[in-house]
């Protein structure tokens, strides 16, 4: 296993990242690959890393991308689902289907987050309250902020920025 930073060229496989970061219900037929070109997910991987604030790991597992986490800053004109404030990144991530559940996204959030720390006070997300990763994220930190909007919940999580040493 390996975790390596995105790069520009990695815009591509954030495409297929992208389409399997949306939740599908059980029982639900999944939509078209093409959903992801629609502006408001398209906003997600769209010319890629030409903000500099753009940041994110890809996870390898022999030679194939298994899965990705990153983040991108928003103006609130141009907000994605879980926008907080222009301050604060919002993180995508997905893994492929076949690996969900062994611990490997844990290890990816982990990644993600401790570069993000040295960079940003807090990072945002949006989840679907029946996704599984939702637990996720509550293990790492995340907490809700504000009411759930159309089934998905905004979740904040606040580096700690204490210069107490901790017990």
């Amino acid at each position: 296993m390996l975790i390596r930073q995105l790069t520009p060229g990695d815009e591509p496989l954030l495409w297929d990242a992208l389409y399997h970061a949306i939740h599908i219900q059980s029982g639900h037929e999944p939509p078209s690959k093409e959903i992801v070109r629609q502006p408001e997910l398209a906003r997600y991987v769209a010319n890629w890393m030409q903000n500099p604030q753009d940041l994110g790991f890809a996870l390898e597992i022999g030679n194939c991308v298994v899965g990705a986490a990153w983040l991108r800053c928003w103006t609130s004109p141009n907000k994605g689902y879980g926008y907080v404030n222009d301050e604060t990144p919002e993180v995508s991530m997905s893994l492929l289907p076949d690996y969900r559940g062994q611990g490997l996204g844990t290890d990816l959030l982990r990644r993600l987050l401790s570069v993000a720390e040295s960079r940003f006070d807090a990072v945002s997300l949006s989840v679907s309250e029946t996704n599984p990763a939702k637990l996720l994220y509550v293990r790492e930190g995340f907490v809700p902020c504000g009411e759930p909007v159309a089934g998905s919940v905004t979740m904040i999580h606040k580096f700690d920025r204490s210069t107490f040493a901790k017990p």
